[in-house]
């Protein structure tokens, strides 16, 4: 994985790819989510998002949401708890059409109240959308009680009293606030030289000057873990069971990943799969994640089960991470779980839109991209002992939380 990064006039940093094909893919990164609202303004980073593509100093909606997708394009956006990201894919012929669009959006919107207001149904219905879902509504409310009273454990899409007051002005500010080249990155990826990607950049790059905000965070440190039951009205019970982690700069998050692999990766034979799907079949969705922020991180269990097997369900979900705090891992069990973990990175890294998204979102996380060698070393390095320590620091049972729904009788 060659890249080559450079900083253009304006100061935004820039890495780029040159991978063949007829598909090209560029994205720009800002360092701003839900987590640098102040209370009284969530969701206003996805709101933002959302109203950025509703027209510009030179285009309309209609001409926004053509401009791409005329030629075959896509034209496409997200928001994070500590990013929000604009990124296109195309043909290759059609780059510097994708640089100037992604340009006009996100240094031009005029937010004009007609759209705002539309804006605002559609990210109500998919609020809604979410309150209604269990398996996306857990997840949620599982974040407040893993950051408690902190903007980590809020809501991206936000609450409905805030998103409705939002106005138009609110919108002008938070761009003008954080949309500012020392807050953004942009990644490239396609058939392109980084000589002539720069010359388009640069061409098309806004000449006004910017100044804004400097993000600055304060990292949660109120936890206290919590045993919560909730009756829902729900058909199968829904359980989520985690604690916080490592931040994404931590020294044994590589550690964390690898176990997190081994217990409830997207593999079919993680451990939770194999001895609660496979042997009991008490449950068909079951996962583990793991997601690292800047100054915290957090990990969590997943699962939807019959009522009527849930204690044996946790039972058994506990039993698999005592397996991980007590008994090491095997010479043969620690190769085949690198060499597993690899692999999966390796066939994510197929995909162009793949590339371009982790070498952006490592860019602005890090301020640098580890090359595919450096990553694989550090995999290698990791010790049965080291994924002990980790997996009794996460795993301790005195320090994890767990949110149940339990259908209404």
């Amino acid at each position: 994985m060659e890249f080559e990064t450079f900083t253009l006039s304006n100061g935004i940093q820039v890495i780029h790819q040159e991978k063949s094909g007829e598909a090209a893919h560029f994205g720009l990164f800002v360092n701003v989510g839900s987590r640098d609202e102040n209370e009284s303004e969530t969701g206003l980073a996805h709101m933002l998002e959302h109203c950025m593509f509703k027209g510009t100093t030179n285009r309309k909606a209609f001409h926004v949401l053509n401009r791409l997708d005329n030629i075959g394009g896509e034209l496409n956006a997200y928001t994070t708890k500590e990013e929000t990201t604009i990124h296109s894919s195309f043909l290759k012929q059609y780059y510097e059409r994708a640089i100037e669009l992604t340009f006009d959006i996100a240094f031009n919107p005029t937010f004009p109240d007609k759209e705002i207001t539309r804006e605002k149904l559609i990210i109500l219905d998919e609020f809604y959308a979410y309150k209604e879902n269990p398996s996306d509504q857990i997840f949620e409310d599982f974040d407040e009680i893993v950051f408690p009273k902190h903007a980590l454990g809020r809501t991206i899409l936000g609450e409905p009293k805030h998103v409705k007051k939002a106005k138009r002005k609110d919108l002008v500010k938070f761009h003008s606030d954080y949309y500012h080249p020392d807050n953004m990155v942009l990644a490239s990826v396609g058939n392109v030289t980084t000589k002539q990607l720069k010359k388009w950049l640069e061409k098309h790059l806004p000449q006004k000057s910017y100044s804004g905000k400097k993000v600055e965070r304060v990292a949660p440190i109120l936890y206290t873990p919590q045993q919560i039951i909730e009756k829902k009205q729900v058909h199968q019970a829904h359980i989520i069971i985690g604690n916080q982690a490592y931040a994404y700069s931590h020294p044994k998050k590589r550690a964390l990943i690898l176990l997190n692999n081994i217990l409830g990766g997207p593999s079919l034979n993680n451990r939770l799969n194999l001895n609660i799907s496979e042997k009991h079949g008490f449950a068909y969705h079951l996962e583990s994640s793991y997601s690292g922020f800047s100054d915290s991180g957090e990990f969590s269990i997943y699962m939807g089960t019959d009522s009527s097997t849930l204690d044996k369900s946790i039972s058994l979900i506990h039993k698999e991470l005592d397996k991980l705090k007590n008994q090491k891992l095997g010479t043969v069990q620690l190769t085949q779980a690198k060499q597993q973990i690899k692999g999966q990175i390796a066939l994510g890294h197929e995909s162009g839109l793949n590339i371009m998204l982790a070498l952006g979102k490592s860019l602005l996380t890090y301020g640098k991209v580890d090359l595919m060698e450096d990553i694989y070393r550090e995999i290698d390095e990791i010790s049965d002992i080291e994924l002990l320590d980790v997996a009794n620091e996460i795993f301790d049972s005195s320090q994890l939380s767990s949110l149940i729904y339990v259908p209404k009788k």
